[in-house]
């Protein structure tokens, strides 16, 4: 009788745990961007140019150096920096000078940065710079998107495209 009470015992504990369990795999409600919102990504890798262009080798300072590297060209590693802006209905909501990674300097640059905006139209404008000059932009795209609730609207960049994608 005792061991009949213990087991129903055992069974109502295991009965209440996993009620208590059910119940809050499902309260409270998350959600990661609020209701009617969307999320703008810009997300992206890419190389800028050399910091510094090659320069020819003299005769002399190839003679020096070992047959198998007597490269006619010297060229620097150091890549320059990739300065990006991203405008949202006329307001600058990003603006970086990314730095390219390594540990010489000559890898990519990397970005990616989100933005909760509230569904709609959205007038989007994206400019970026990867040469050496100090003013102007090398590549830009922008236009009017529709976004719905829930949607990621990614902006990417690839060379193979010219360009900035949106997707």
């Amino acid at each position: 009788m005792i061991a009949q009470l213990r087991v129903a015992g055992q069974i109502a504990v295991f009965i209440a745990v996993f009620a208590g369990v059910a119940a809050l795999s499902d309260w409270p409600s998350y959600h990661q961007i609020p209701p009617q919102s969307a999320v703008v990504k810009l997300s992206f890798t890419h190389v800028a140019d050399r910091v510094a262009a090659c320069r020819e080798r003299t005769k002399e300072e190839l003679e020096k150096l070992p047959p198998n590297m007597r490269n006619p060209l010297e060229c620097s590693r150091r890549r320059g920096a990739v300065y990006v802006e991203l405008d949202i209905d006329g307001r600058t909501v990003y603006r970086g000078s990314l730095q390219p990674s390594g540990l010489s300097g000559d890898g990519p640059a990397r970005v990616y940065e989100r933005f909760v905006v509230p569904v709609g139209a959205h007038g989007i404008a994206v400019r970026m710079r990867d040469t050496g000059r100090s003013e102007g932009f090398d590549h830009a795209k922008s236009g009017e998107v529709v976004l719905a609730s829930n949607q990621n609207f990614v902006i990417d960049f690839r060379r193979e495209a010219n360009g900035f994608v949106f997707q």
